[in-house]
């Protein structure tokens, strides 16, 4: 309780971890919430939550709480599938993909996760996965990144062309992008282009929290 008062005068590490895949991991709490981090920027709770949060409002949360296969990609702490479950009430059939093992342990053991009842957790790359899955979705949650960078296969069109293929009708898919140069805008713009009308309805949510800019394409 003494550390979660003191963080809002200075944050307050409670743990560190080296990662093969993320390099470092951290749990620290500041301004009165327990959020994870790499070297560099947020993984969970803290600002990337409300990017996402903000992302799912966009799409309606009532229109979110009746969806029954969500698939994240990209799941660190945990945090938008904390976002779905207790804030939305979202009881549908979540699967989390990510890649790094050692990030999950933290997940668990310091933000609950694996508490979350109707959350199924895989560890493998976010490509090979949606790749081999056969399960169609109502959701498709992308927030891939190591560290500041995110990986050149979400933006190919034949990676955007199976995350389409895999939507139900109606569904969507809520891209979280970092956007630090007119390069990053121009990649995002090109991005749009693989989801053509009148199969598909694109918007942009730019410029969330400096740097991200939310990408949200509805399968029609």
């Amino acid at each position: 309780m003494l550390r979660r008062l003191f963080s809002y005068l200075l944050p307050i590490n409670i743990h560190n971890r080296k990662s093969s895949v993320s390099k470092t991991i951290e749990v620290t709490w500041a301004n009165g919430q327990l959020v994870l981090d790499s070297k560099n920027t947020n993984y969970s709770y803290g600002s990337l939550q409300r990017v996402l949060k903000l992302g799912l409002r966009n799409i309606g949360f009532e229109k979110v709480a009746k969806m029954r296969e969500i698939l994240v990609l990209g799941v660190a702490g945990g945090s938008v599938i904390k976002t779905l479950t207790q804030d939305i009430g979202c009881s549908g059939n979540i699967t989390g993909v990510e890649i790094d093992p050692d990030i999950i342990k933290v997940a668990n053991e310091y933000f609950g996760l694996d508490q979350v009842p109707n959350c199924k957790i895989v560890i493998d790359d976010a490509f090979e996965f949606v790749l081999k899955t056969k399960q169609h979705y109502d959701l498709i949650i992308v927030d891939v990144f190591r560290d500041t960078e995110m990986p050149n296969f979400l933006f190919q069109k034949f990676f955007a062309e199976r995350l389409g293929f895999l939507l139900n009708k109606n569904g969507f898919i809520l891209f979280n992008t970092m956007t630090l140069n007119g390069k990053h805008d121009a990649r995002n713009v090109e991005y749009l282009t693989h989801f053509p009308v009148p199969n598909f309805a694109a918007r942009t949510i730019p410029r969330v929290e400096n740097h991200n800019e939310v990408i949200i394409i509805e399968k029609l």
